[in-house]
């Protein structure tokens, strides 16, 4: 897949990042601004929250991967944007999905995050809240807002919480230390670590083909479930929830009855794009 005419509508226009499609149904972003270690101004983050919400809507995009171009996944916001714009009074708001239109965003479809390098600020809050973390060696988290005389208000304060506990996310965001790939791997905030030498996209790619290898529908209602217990509802209610919204939808649907097909002339089934 190589051209945006096999899409149901093109993708908006991103000056921020580049976009590649490096196997069937997986869209590659790549944040490009590599000589600003890929900061992002909230321009920015407007664009690929645009992205992002067109990436949700095309059947034929099953899986995103995020990355960031050179040495750095991001270095957060663009401090010397948001001064100016402080300085004279227009500072904008933050889309409604967050920094890079990920650190709040609640999609349909599973984004994992490949940190190629340090992750800094709204960069660190954009990994938070993707669905899978796959870190190069090198890679390195950092909240250093308390140094700079603000706050990581992009969404991963209450979020950080629920994947390392209270002392940890307190510890990270109260004294900005830096925290190395393998300790964030031991903390359960990224689920594989790269050994030297290896392409973290490349990685990040065998997971995306093996999400994309399923039926897109269990996908989508299978991540919007988990997301019930992520944004903080109870498990009682948030099953209540997955299954008033999803369950009919998901038995409607086509894929699941190619998968039972499949199961029963013992096959590999073939998906079709999800209509959900």
């Amino acid at each position: 897949m190589s051209s945006t005419t096999t899409f149901a509508r093109p993708s908006p226009k991103i000056s921020i990042a580049k976009l590649s499609f490096p196997a069937p149904r997986v869209l590659l972003v790549k944040i490009s601004r590599p000589t600003a270690l890929n900061a992002i101004a909230i321009s920015g983050s407007w664009e690929l929250a645009s992205l992002f919400e067109w990436f949700d809507e095309e059947p034929s995009l099953w899986v995103s991967i995020v990355t960031g171009e050179g040495r750095t996944f991001s270095a957060g916001a663009d401090l010397k944007a948001w001064n100016d714009e402080i300085g004279s009074g227009s500072f904008g708001e933050m889309p409604s999905s967050g920094f890079a239109g990920l650190s709040r965003r609640t999609g349909k479809k599973p984004v994992i995050a490949a940190v190629n390098g340090i992750a800094y600020g709204g960069g660190f809050e954009a990994v938070v809240n993707c669905d899978l973390v796959i870190a190069s060696a090198t890679a390195k988290f950092c909240f250093p807002e308390v140094k700079r005389g603000v706050a990581p208000f992009a969404g991963a304060m209450p979020r950080l919480i629920r994947t390392i506990g209270k002392q940890r996310a307190m510890e990270l965001m109260l004294t900005g230390r830096v925290l190395p790939a393998q300790e964030a791997k031991e903390w359960a905030l990224v689920n594989v670590v790269c050994p030297e030498g290896r392409d973290v996209v490349e990685e990040a790619l065998k997971w995306a083909k093996m999400i994309a290898e399923n039926s897109p529908d269990s996908v989508i209602v299978t991540k919007q479930g988990i997301n019930w217990g992520w944004e903080g509802v109870g498990a009682d209610e948030g099953t209540r929830i997955s299954n008033s919204l999803w369950h009919h939808k998901l038995l409607a649907g086509d894929n699941i009855k190619e998968g039972l097909q499949a199961f029963v002339e013992k096959r590999n089934p073939k998906w079709t794009d999800s209509k959900l």
